[in-house]
């Protein structure tokens, strides 16, 4: 779709929902809060979504769904997760249980699955265990070929939707050997299973998402049919990475959905209230913090953006950019709400109170991403042991092809070719497209400052433009650090506290070239605000302060234009994002 497709869509839905802080409206915050109170499944939310058909937008257009490009999906989802993240997760956990079908399955598979959840099936995904954890390697769950099938044994335990669900996709052992072919994934239909052969364990209470069902399941020996089985057999680790992928990439969308709220709220606060005879807003030091959080979540949504169309646009790399902002997003947003929360104050406790009660809600349900689908330390791991080669292949030279996967993946009106996830592949042999054509994206910053009509903003391009470019340099001293440590401790440098750490600033690296990408390449697809040269300089600015935490790059003049710029997407009521999506959305009633 185009942005102009997609904005008329995502408007559509927000229009069906209503404005969140009227009761009477179809999915208020205070429906929500209920819900969360009580701790019960929102079945009524989910059913909302389900009548406008909102699932089918992440379902598969071949086999009769609605997903053509994957971001649509995901901004939808964003949207709601603005309202309740846990009736969007509860919607996106049947996609991801989905996902091996549409990967690995057969076309009858497909189409059954895909039929099925437009009636309403829910389905849950069954991977992780007790004892294990983020370690899939070591789960215990047994499946025995027997005649016809196959016998399951053992338990899945922290599973979204596991109880209300009537598919369970679940990962199980079908070999010994001990190796990443061990593996296989079947679809467990509980209405195809004797009465009480699948034993549901309790709802667990969890801190946040309290509404969702975050149960599990055992089995006994139940009989599947071979029909159960997605993809091949001992193809399952393979379909749990790439539908890992997905997910850690997706789920990014309630993070940005939660802060958008906190940051709306917050807004509300800081424009109204008024404190030793000024307001709020006009304080100097909470200028920055808004400034600040504020350029978080614009560079968490362009990193978040780049990864989500590069399933379509660069399935080759997407072990990497799915843990770069699995990593970098949920920590970044996890510090933009503490600032936030400094900002708002004592009404963040206020847990009934009429506008500002949702807050509290948000700030817990956003910590959700960071554990979910492999938690973060998982997958700065991945970018860790990568992390040689990536630094090695970043300094060139650029490809034909990686300049035409990096306009996909960064110019919004760019088309994309066919999600197919199956492309996805497990590693990317040290590709990253995105930091690699960083210097092109500091070329492109002096051109737009060079063309630019406006003093100011040929100024602000220009000192972005340097900013980014000292992230070049950054990329010369992390490959000579990562050097030092392999020569230190040979083999045992993958492990050490170092590379880890290295690994996080390459995160930052990249999520900074997704914004300078963004912001480059979109331009003509963008509408004002964006681009804007200050607002970029303070996300680069954020991405430096990993680097050197006391060295300023803003100054007071471009705080008090980011802060314009928040100050106008808040009174126009759009989504704090590159999207400018028109919201239902009304600020304090006093």
């Amino acid at each position: 779709m185009t942005v102009k497709e997609q904005v008329a869509v995502a408007e559509e839905l927000e229009r069906y929902l209503g404005d969140p802080h009227d009761p009477a409206s179809p999915m208020s915050f205070t429906k929500v809060l209920d819900h969360d109170e009580r701790e019960e499944f929102p079945h009524e939310l989910v059913g909302l979504l389900q009548r406008w058909n909102l699932h089918e937008y992440c379902l598969p257009s071949a086999f009769g769904g609605r997903a053509g490009d994957v971001e649509v999906g995901f901004n939808l989802l964003r949207l709601v997760a603005r309202r309740d993240p846990t009736t969007a997760t509860a919607l996106m956990l049947t996609n991801l249980a989905f996902m091996p079908a549409w990967i690995a399955g057969t076309d009858e598979q497909k189409r059954y699955f895909v039929e099925a959840i437009k009636r309403g099936t829910r389905m849950a995904w069954g991977l992780s265990e007790r004892d294990h954890g983020s370690d899939v390697l070591s789960n215990e769950m047994r499946a025995e070929r027997v005649e016809g099938g196959y016998l399951l044994t053992g338990e899945k335990w922290l599973i979204g939707n596991a109880t209300v669900a009537d598919v369970v996709s679940v990962q199980a052992r079908t070999n010994e050997r001990g190796g990443p072919g061990d593996w296989s994934i079947f679809a467990v239909e509980k209405r195809h299973c004797p009465a009480g052969s699948v034993v549901h364990l309790p709802n667990e209470r969890i801190h946040g998402l309290r509404a969702l069902d975050m149960s599990g399941i055992r089995l006994d020996r139940l009989f599947v049919p071979e029909s159960a089985l997605l993809g091949r057999e001992g193809q399952g680790l393979e379909l749990a990475l790439k539908s890992g992928q997905v997910a850690r990439t997706t789920i990014n969308g309630m993070g940005l959905g939660a802060v958008d709220t906190a940051l709306r709220v917050t807004m509300d606060f800081v424009t109204e209230r008024v404190i030793f005879g000024q307001r709020v807003i006009d304080v100097p030091y909470t200028r920055r913090q808004l400034a600040e959080s504020f350029a978080d979540l614009v560079v968490a949504d362009a990193a978040t953006t780049g990864a989500v169309r590069g399933l379509q646009a660069n399935p080759g790399q997407a072990s990497v950019y799915s843990s770069v902002v699995k990593y970098h997003v949920p920590t970044s947003l996890e510090r933009t709400l503490a600032q936030l929360s400094v900002v708002l104050g004592a009404r963040l406790y206020l847990r009934a109170h009429p506008h500002y009660g949702v807050y509290q809600k948000m700030l817990r349900d956003a910590l959700v991403a960071i554990f979910a689908d492999g938690n973060t330390v998982v997958n700065l791991k991945n970018i860790a042991l990568q992390l040689d080669g990536l630094l090695r292949t970043a300094a060139g030279p650029v490809t034909p092809e990686a300049e035409a996967r990096v306009q996909a993946q960064y110019d919004l009106d760019a088309p994309l070719p066919e999600w197919r996830p199956c492309d996805q592949q497990l590693f990317s042999r040290g590709g990253d497209d995105t930091v690699l054509l960083l210097p092109d994206g500091v070329r492109r910053l002096r051109a737009m400052a060079a063309a630019h009509a406006d003093e100011r903003q040929r100024r602000w391009l220009s000192r972005a433009a340097d900013v980014a470019a000292s992230l070049v340099v950054e990329l010369g001293r992390l490959r000579e650090e990562v050097t030092r440590l392999r020569e230190a401790h040979g083999k045992g440098y993958a492990g050490t506290a170092e590379l880890f750490r290295l690994a996080e600033q390459y995160c930052a690296i990249h999520a900074a070239a997704a914004a300078v990408h963004l912001f480059t390449r979109s331009q003509d697809a963008l509408a004002e605000p964006f681009p804007d040269g200050a607002l970029l300089l303070m996300c680069l600015e954020r991405a430096t302060r990993h680097f050197h935490p006391a060295r300023p790059v803003t100054d007071q003049e471009m705080v008090d234009r980011v802060v314009e710029i928040l100050r106008g997407l808040h009174s126009d009521r759009s989504l704090f994002s590159f999207w400018r999506f028109q919201l239902s959305a009304s600020g304090e009633r006093r």
